[in-house]
């Protein structure tokens, strides 16, 4: 940064900063942690040589400081599971509905507010770029952009299809339904991955947005939907007022699942999902939420599992998403890991 002509080019030396404060922020936590152990260690000289009448107050005191630090080595190590090229990018979210009609449709709705509470929870940002309404109720698809640091490392853990299982409100017997939906994770693809498209492999469609409108939004053909021909995968993209921002936006997720495909293709990965490659439905689902006739959420990968569904819907889902990463680390390899509370 001290550099003679560091600063001509703005956007360059804005990349450089970004990634100098992701090192810093890294960095920061582990010598942080590390005072706060020397600490720890200081205060256990320091009830050692205490009187007897002071030792039990100082004692309660190091086990809150101790706890505190088992949290935090807690959050560090799944920090340090992110290793891979592209877990440090903004994540692209898609939720599709399976077979079901109403009720998969309903469940898709929950999902999308699922994730949008767990993405309040952890200070990262939303961006939806795209929602397809149910005929009845819920929804049939949904787009969003997930922006924070690390935010593919971590959603990457929920690609796969989730199932539920609850008395359905649109039964009027009262009947127990199951219900299906995919979740689909890409990473945002950075300029530093070049991705070409040539314009005769896309077909551009463009039409009203729909919703709740205003503002000019569904009274001009500012959607785009791009259809890639070789492959098939189809992106919309109608957040925007202008068709040039959607277009741009669809492209951009275009090039992300592209890019991914090529990936899946090369890793030769069968769990993937995309368009209407894997199906929606038993047999297939990483992840079951049991509301009926017992309380039971169980990621089918790793084992976590807790009967706190509520928690869940309203957004917590950091014990299943750290469960995945452990299990993927050599050290965690081949054991079932428990958190039911």
């Amino acid at each position: 940064m001290g550099a003679p002509g560091f600063w001509d080019h703005n956007e360059r030396a804005q990349k450089h900063i970004g990634k100098l404060n992701g090192l810093k922020r890294a960095i920061a936590g582990l010598v942080a942690f590390n005072r706060k152990l020397d600490d720890a260690a200081v205060m256990t000289e320091l009830i050692e040589s205490a009187a007897p009448a002071e030792q039990e107050a100082h004692a309660k005191e190091l086990d809150q400081a101790v706890a505190g630090l088992v949290e935090e080595l807690d959050r560090l190590e799944i920090a340090s599971f992110l290793t891979g090229q592209f877990d440090r990018n903004n994540a692209i979210l898609s939720i599709q509905s399976g077979a079901g009609g109403t009720e998969s449709n309903d469940w898709a709705d929950m999902l999308f507010r699922m994730y949008t509470r767990w993405v309040e929870r952890r200070g990262f940002t939303l961006e939806v770029q795209d929602v397809q309404a149910g005929d009845q109720a819920g929804i049939t698809k949904a787009t969003m952009l997930i922006k924070g640091e690390n935010a593919y490392g971590y959603v990457k853990a929920e690609r796969g299809v989730h199932r539920l299982v609850r008395i359905s409100p649109f039964d009027a017997n009262k009947r127990r339904h199951t219900s299906f939906c995919a979740v689909d994770v890409v990473a945002e693809i950075t300029e530093e991955i070049d991705i070409e498209v040539p314009d005769s492999e896309i077909r551009v469609d463009v039409y009203r947005s729909s919703g709740k409108g205003g503002q000019g939004v569904n009274t001009t053909d500012s959607a785009v939907r791009l259809t890639h021909l070789p492959t098939g995968i189809v992106v919309v993209c109608q957040n925007e007022r202008s068709q040039i921002k959607n277009r741009a936006s669809a492209l951009n997720v275009l090039k992300a699942r592209l890019y991914e495909k090529k990936l899946d293709e090369q890793r030769s990965e069968m769990e993937r999902f995309y368009g209407e490659k894997g199906e929606i439905g038993w047999g297939s689902q990483i992840r079951s939420y049991v509301l009926q006739p017992y309380q039971m959420v169980k990621d089918l990968r790793t084992g976590v599992s807790t009967s706190d569904t509520q928690g869940v819907l309203d957004g917590d889902l950091d014990r299943f998403i750290y469960g995945w990463l452990r299990a993927g680390c050599p050290r965690h390899r081949n054991k079932e890991i428990q958190m039911d509370d």
